[in-house]
C-alpha cells in the first residue's frame, strides 16, 4: 500500500506543471541594473518563480508577491543594491509574506509602468524573475542630446538655418528664436566667393554619430581567459571615442556622439536601432569584442548589412552570436512591439549598405594602421542591429577577446586611445567624401 502511495505521489508529481514544482525554488542571486531608460531588478533561482504584482499610486510602489520560496540571505541583498542615484526606485523593502512566500515592495521615485516577467534558462543563467520599472513618460533622447551639447560647450548656440529642424530645436531650447539674424559683423574686406564644389560640402548642422557599446548589463558579451568582459571594454573603448567626436568639426559642421548605452545595463537590439533613428543618426557604429572557441584566432574585423547572405561561414556564426543577445541580456516577448520590431529590423535599402560599406572600408583602413586585421575586406551578415534603413550602419569587432595577447591589449589605456583614434579618423575620411545631407526628416 505504501509503495502505491509512493508510485501515485511520484506520478502526481510528472503529471504538475512547472509552477507548482518550483515551490522547492531556492534564490540564487540578484542584481539591480539602473539606466536612463528604465531600471531592471533581477532574481535568479533555480527554479520558476510565480509572482503577483500590484502597483499603488500615492506613494508610487511596486509590490510582488513570490509564491514558494524563504526569504533567505541572498534575497536580502536587494535593499543594498539600490544607488542613491537610480532615476526609478528609492528603494527596496523584503519581507516573508506568508509561510510560503515573499513579498518585495519597490518604492519608486515616480509614477512607473513596470513589467514582471520570467525567462528561462540560458546561456550561464538559470531561471530570471525579471522586474523593468520604466517611466510613465519616456525621455527624449534627441532633446536630452542637445541639452548636453550645450552644456558642455557652455555657449548660445547660433540661430538655425532655414530647413534644419535639428537646429531649429535647439536654437528653442536656448530660448533664441531660430528666425532671428545674426548681430551684423563689421562689413569685411571684398573676398572671393568660395567654389561651389566646397560649398556643396557644407552642411551646416550638427552631425550625430551614434556610438552603440554592445551587449551590457544581463548580458555580459564574451569573456577572455583572464576574466575580461567584453561588455565593459567596449563601453570603454565607446567613451573615448566619444570625447572625440565631442571634439570634431567637419566642414564646418560641429560633430555630436549619441551613445546607445553609457552604463552597464541591457538594451535590445531593435531598441538600439530604433534609438538611433530617434536622434536622427547620420551613422551608426556599434563596438564588440569576438571571442572564438580557439586562443588563436586574432586580428579586427568590420561588418556591413548583407541582403542576401553572409559574405562568410565565419560572418554568418558571428551575426548569428551576436543575434542572440536578446536571449541572454532578456527581452519581456509579451510586452514588446513584435510587429513594430519585425517590420524595422525587416527594412534594408541598397543605397544604406552601400554607403555601410564605404564606412566600413574607411574603418578597416585606419584599424588596421594599429593592429592586426582578422579580414582585410568588410565582411556582410544579417546583423539585426545594423538593420536601420536610412543610416548608414557597421559593426566593429574590435579584437578576439578570447584571445590572451588580444585581451591584454583590450584592457589596456594605450591600446583603447590608440583605436579610438583610429576609428575617428576612418569616420572623418568617410565624411569628407560622403558629407552629409541637409535634414528633411520631421524631430
Amino acid at each position: 500500500m505504501r509503495r502505491r502511495e509512493l508510485v501515485q505521489g511520484g506520478t502526481l508529481v510528472l503529471l504538475l506543471g512547472a509552477q507548482q514544482i518550483a515551490s522547492g525554488a531556492t534564490i540564487l542571486a540578484v542584481r539591480v541594473w539602473p539606466a536612463p531608460d528604465y531600471t531592471r531588478v533581477t532574481i535568479e533561482s533555480d527554479g520558476l518563480l510565480v509572482s503577483r504584482q500590484v502597483v499603488v499610486p500615492d506613494p508610487p510602489r511596486l509590490a510582488v508577491d513570490i509564491e514558494g520560496i524563504q526569504l533567505n540571505p541572498a534575497l536580502r541583498e536587494l535593499v543594498a543594491k539600490v544607488k542613491p542615484d537610480d532615476p526609478f526606485i528609492a528603494g527596496i523593502r523584503v519581507g516573508q509574506g506568508a509561510p510560503s512566500g515573499v513579498r518585495l515592495v519597490i518604492d519608486l521615485k515616480q509614477a512607473a509602468l513596470p513589467q514582471v516577467f520570467s525567462l528561462p534558462p540560458v546561456a550561464a543563467y538559470q531561471h530570471r524573475l525579471v522586474v523593468d520599472v520604466y517611466p510613465r513618460k519616456a525621455a527624449d533622447p534627441l532633446e536630452e542630446l542637445i541639452a548636453q551639447r550645450m552644456k558642455d560647450s557652455q555657449a548660445q548656440p547660433a540661430p538655425a538655418p532655414a530647413g534644419d529642424p535639428l537646429g531649429e530645436l535647439i536654437a528653442r531650447q536656448s530660448q533664441r528664436p531660430a528666425s532671428a539674424p545674426p548681430a551684423a559683423p563689421p562689413a569685411p574686406a571684398p573676398q572671393r566667393p568660395a567654389p561651389a564644389t566646397a560649398r556643396a560640402q557644407r552642411t551646416d548642422r550638427l552631425i550625430i554619430v551614434a556610438l552603440d557599446p554592445g551587449h551590457g548589463g544581463e548580458d555580459p558579451g564574451a569573456t577572455g581567459p583572464s576574466g575580461t568582459r567584453e561588455k565593459d571594454v567596449v563601453l570603454q573603448i565607446a567613451q573615448r571615442l566619444q570625447q572625440r567626436i565631442n571634439a570634431t568639426v567637419v566642414n564646418g559642421n560641429p560633430m555630436r556622439a549619441y551613445m546607445t548605452r553609457d552604463a552597464d545595463f541591457f538594451v535590445p537590439l531593435h531598441q538600439r536601432v530604433q534609438k538611433a533613428r530617434r536622434v536622427q543618426a547620420d551613422l551608426f557604429v556599434s563596438l564588440h569584442a569576438d571571442a572564438f572557441l580557439t586562443p588563436s584566432a586574432k586580428g579586427a574585423s568590420v561588418f556591413a548589412l548583407s541582403q542576401n547572405g553572409a559574405s562568410s561561414s565565419a560572418a554568418r556564426w558571428m551575426a548569428d552570436k551576436e543575434n542572440r543577445a536578446d536571449l541572454i541580456g532578456g527581452v519581456n516577448i509579451k510586452t514588446q512591439d513584435v510587429h513594430l520590431a519585425r517590420a524595422l529590423l525587416d527594412m534594408s535599402t541598397t543605397a544604406q549598405i552601400n554607403d555601410s560599406l564605404k564606412l566600413g572600408g574607411a574603418l578597416l583602413g585606419e584599424i588596421g594602421n594599429v593592429g592586426a586585421l582578422h579580414k582585410r575586406n568588410v565582411e556582410q551578415a544579417g546583423f539585426a542591429v545594423l538593420k536601420a534603413p536610412d543610416i548608414p550602419s557597421v559593426l566593429v569587432e574590435t579584437a578576439f577577446i578570447s584571445n590572451p595577447d588580444e585581451e591584454a591589449r583590450l584592457r589596456s589605456d594605450a591600446y583603447q586611445e590608440q583605436l579610438a583614434d583610429a576609428i575617428m579618423r576612418g569616420i572623418n575620411r568617410y565624411f569628407l567624401k560622403n558629407p552629409p545631407l541637409a535634414r528633411n526628416r520631421p524631430l
